[in-house]
């Protein structure tokens, strides 16, 4: 695989890193169990997309309509969550660990050429915020039901989600605004 002309190339006659930098550099593939832990988080996830999908098919001539569009919510977020998992996985991968090498793959994600921490920050914001989301929309359902004992919320419950809420929607526009910033200041006048 060639790399593109922004990546460094490592000259064949470089100097051997001495001991100390070549440890910290090494010790980023102490990330490695991390990364090999989601994975198996995401089997899990699988797993129980699978059981909540079954759920649905089996009770979907006996459920309400409000009944399966919980269902659904919660299968929404499991795959939203999956998905936050993979842009961990594969972006936390790629700008921590070692490169994956995709650039000519068919199936390489557009996002993953063009990653970095900042970019990888701010996709992390967006899917806690429609993570969260989902949430809200799944106990704002279950609203017409507070109040009542089998309720599985209280007003103060919902409006802590609310608020919470927000400060994900507040925090990730000013991890983008921040972002913004130090793009533009990064900015070379042309002359």
């Amino acid at each position: 695989m060639s790399m593109s002309a922004d990546e460094p190339r490592v000259p064949p006659d470089a100097p051997a890193l001495r001991p100390l930098p070549q440890l910290i550099f090494s010790s980023r593939w102490l990330q490695l169990p991390l990364y090999l832990g989601l994975i198996v988080a995401q089997g899990v996830y699988v797993v129980l997309f699978l059981k909540e999908l079954w759920h649905l098919v089996l009770g979907a001539m006996r459920f309400t309509e409000q009944e399966i569009m919980l269902v659904v919510l919660g299968l929404i977020d499991v795959v939203m969550i999956s998905n936050l998992l993979i842009m961990v996985i594969v972006g936390g991968y790629e700008t921590f660990v070692s490169r994956l090498e995709l650039e000519r793959h068919p199936d390489q994600p557009e996002w993953l050429s063009h990653v970095n921490a900042s970019v990888l920050k701010i996709k992390l914001a967006m899917a806690i915020i429609g993570i969260s989301s989902i949430h809200l929309l799944r106990t704002f359902i279950y609203a017409g039901s507070l109040g009542k004992p089998d309720s599985p919320f209280t007003e103060t419950g919902v409006m802590w989600q609310a608020i919470i809420h927000g400060l994900f929607v507040l925090s990730a526009i000013g991890i983008a605004y921040v972002e913004y910033l130090s793009q533009s200041t990064n900015v070379k006048p042309q002359h």
